[in-house]
């Protein structure tokens, strides 16, 4: 499964959801559900609007992760 580990970079960005919102220009409750490992999809436009304000890479947000059997 795919794990999004935004919370933790915006934590060591010492960014604020309110604050990434408005860099991203996206609503507070789709990020909201992103950042809560609730979202199907991301459109690449978001995910490289994030990158640029949180100036990391793809692999420091998304993270894949072997599901135990």
């Amino acid at each position: 499964m795919i794990v999004v580990n935004l919370d933790v970079v915006m934590a060591k960005r010492k960014m604020g959801l309110t604050q990434l919102a408005e860099q991203v220009d996206i609503t507070m409750s789709n990020l909201s559900i992103l950042k809560n490992n609730k979202a199907k999809a991301i459109r690449f436009t978001t995910l490289e609007a994030i990158c640029k304000a949180l100036d990391c890479q793809p692999g420091d947000i998304l993270e894949f992760v072997k599901e135990e059997s």
